[in-house]
């Protein structure tokens, strides 16, 4: 994430009661050991390689998948063009293939085009992307906040998430999405950097 912007948020969030003594804790974000600077495309096919299955499978899968590309990585031309059988010995199953192949299909014919994100919402985007076989508001929100960098992005359906709300802000019951919605009001605009201390208060679990 843009490192002002980062500053801001820590800035914003050091305040709040629940908020501040997390981030004397686990000090600031760090948002690259996720898709770092990966271009769109691929952060999209990393996300359905993830879908389902444990971290170290999919690192597996991921690695034996980016093998068959170019060091460039892949592109919707060179992924359309690989043979089916190709992805499936790299681990990955018929849907999933199937799943980037529309992703491919879609991002080579302009019904999904990155160019056009800085000029639009999260909303937008989001909309946008879950016009691709197996990519969910799940999937568009991870690439708003790791591969776009936007600042406000609260995954409500991500389950780390609640568990962080239902800890932090000590609740009986994992919240839904109004409850999470409400009490974020105070720092709503800095919730991506929010988001990466609540899934924290999970992994120290």
């Amino acid at each position: 994430m843009h490192n002002g912007r980062m500053q801001e948020s820590l800035k914003h969030l050091s305040k709040h009661p629940h908020f501040g003594p997390l981030i004397k804790m686990h000090g600031p974000p760090d948002f690259t050991r996720y898709h770092g600077k990966a271009r769109i495309f691929t952060a999209i096919l990393r996300s359905i390689i993830s879908q389902q299955i444990s971290t170290k499978a999919a690192a597996a899968i991921r690695a034996r998948f980016l093998a068959l590309f170019p060091k460039s990585g892949p592109t919707p031309e060179t992924l359309l063009k690989m043979p089916v059988a190709k992805l499936r010995a790299a681990g990955l199953s018929a849907q999933k293939v199937a799943y980037m192949r529309d992703a491919a299909a879609k991002f080579k014919d302009g019904t999904i085009n990155p160019r056009k994100f800085p000029r639009m919402s999260s909303e937008e985007i989001v909309e946008h992307l879950v016009a691709i076989k197996g990519v969910g508001v799940w999937t568009a929100h991870m690439l708003l906040i790791f591969t776009l960098e936007r600042p406000d992005i609260l995954p409500t359906g991500d389950l780390g998430i609640r568990k962080g709300f239902q800890k932090v802000f000590k609740l009986r019951t994992l919240p839904d999405h109004k409850r999470m919605e409400k009490l974020a009001k105070g720092w709503r605009e800095h919730a991506s950097v929010a988001s990466w201390y609540l899934w924290r208060v999970i992994d120290t679990d």
